[in-house]
């Protein structure tokens, strides 16, 4: 009896890592073992940066406090110490987007923790 291969399941799986590669250069989108070897990457890519999008955000959050504590004659960690300090409970993310498109919120804030 022949052997009996299910070639409408492995071709779908193949169409649908194809679909996903469109758009890549050259052979990463065409050529089956190369597109199927970038997508895997891709998928590590994408796991690691996940994690780095979240460093790099409190990395500008950080960045952005700083000039604006510097512009009010403190230094981002003499700011941050002033709030511990304080129990002022508010997080970078928040304390940037003040800095950033509510100045005077935020020198209000330098105020009180002064």
């Amino acid at each position: 009896m022949p052997r009996s291969v299910n070639h409408v399941a492995s071709r779908a799986k193949r169409k649908r890592i194809l679909k996903l590669t469109r758009g890549y250069f050259g052979a990463r989108k065409n050529v089956w073992t190369v597109a199927k070897n970038t997508w895997e990457k891709g998928l590590t890519y994408a796991y690691r940066d996940r994690k780095n999008k979240k460093r790099s955000f409190r990395a500008l959050w950080i960045q952005r406090i700083n000039a604006a504590a510097r512009m009010e004659g403190m230094s981002y960690s003499q700011l941050m110490g002033a709030l511990h300090k304080a129990g002022v409970e508010i997080n970078r993310k928040v304390l940037a987007d003040l800095a950033m498109n509510h100045i005077e919120a935020f020198k209000a804030i330098v105020a009180k923790v002064r």
